[in-house]
């Protein structure tokens, strides 16, 4: 679909979009390189996860393990992976809403 008369415009927009493709590319592979991390229990489980909302590893103090306490080491590594998925969720907001927050696209 073209513009009639448009054709300065339609050749800015395509630029933009390009522009804005690249960006969003770079902006996804930074989130992949990123790592945030969180802990519970003083540190005795840390959980590490990427910005694109991945788990990547999963730490545990042998100390936490204690065999007649089993869910309370449950809690502890639900707690850690949900906080540094939430780290991680809370970076890509932050940086694809940089790139995409000017244009009011829902979902991007």
């Amino acid at each position: 679909m073209s513009i009639p008369g448009g054709g300065g415009l339609e050749k800015q927009l395509m630029r933009q979009m390009q522009k804005l493709q690249q960006d969003m590319k770079a902006a996804q592979d930074e989130l992949a390189q990123l790592r945030v991390e969180a802990s519970a229990g003083g540190g005795a489980v840390t959980a590490v996860a990427n910005g694109q909302g991945e788990l990547l590893e999963l730490r545990i103090s042998p100390d936490a393990v204690d065999p007649s306490d089993v869910e309370m080491l449950q809690d502890l590594v639900l707690a850690a992976v949900r906080e540094a998925l939430e780290k991680g969720r809370q970076a890509q907001e932050e940086k694809m809403g940089g790139i995409t927050g000017d244009l009011g696209i829902p979902g991007l």
